[in-house]
């Protein structure tokens, strides 16, 4: 399996992952959703926003590098991210709308990427305006490591809450060989 088959599998695993939290997370009340969670973040929609974020601003470096084509009707639809604690979404209805642009978008991307274009560099300043050059390859990586990462707490305040969010293993999520 080469890096586009690998990318496109870990974007159909993120939909998939969003899509079933949120199906979860939209049993919740909105005093459950915004309540003190007593982890890393404060809240169920600020580990969203969080995830958005990373998102958002990682799909901002790669439309400024010229490294991905998203028409313009669909990125002015979307928030513009700018700081890591930035809210773009307060309720499950607006989290879904958002979440499934973006979502839709990064399917596209590495369905429309070669293998040769994950050796391009991606060149940006960090929220902290430090200067960063990463391969494509790395960077789609970060991107959706990150997106996992804090899934995986957001699944932890989950459990602890006693909600089911169903299997959350990559071969059971995305079982078709691509």
């Amino acid at each position: 399996m080469g890096l586009s088959e690998n990318f496109r599998m870990l974007a159909l695993y993120n939909q998939r992952m969003n899509r079933q939290l949120i199906s979860v997370c939209e049993e919740l009340s909105h005093e459950q959703l915004h309540q003190e969670t007593h982890s890393f973040f404060p809240s169920i929609m600020a580990y969203w926003n969080h995830i958005l974020f990373g998102d958002l601003i990682m799909l901002q470096r790669l439309v400024a590098n010229g490294l991905v084509d998203v028409e313009l009707a669909i990125l002015i639809k979307l928030p513009k991210a700018t700081s890591v604690n930035d809210t773009f979404v307060t309720t499950m209805d607006e989290l879904r709308t958002v979440r499934t642009i973006v979502d839709s978008i990064y399917l596209q991307v590495t369905e429309s990427l070669s293998s040769d274009d994950y050796s391009k560099i991606v060149s940006y300043r960090t929220t902290e305006g430090q200067e960063i050059r990463r391969s494509m390859g790395a960077f789609c990586q970060h991107i959706f490591n990150h997106q996992t990462h804090h899934r995986g707490q957001l699944t932890c305040v989950l459990s602890q809450m006693g909600l089911n969010f169903g299997c959350t293993d990559l071969p059971v999520i995305v079982p078709e060989e691509i």
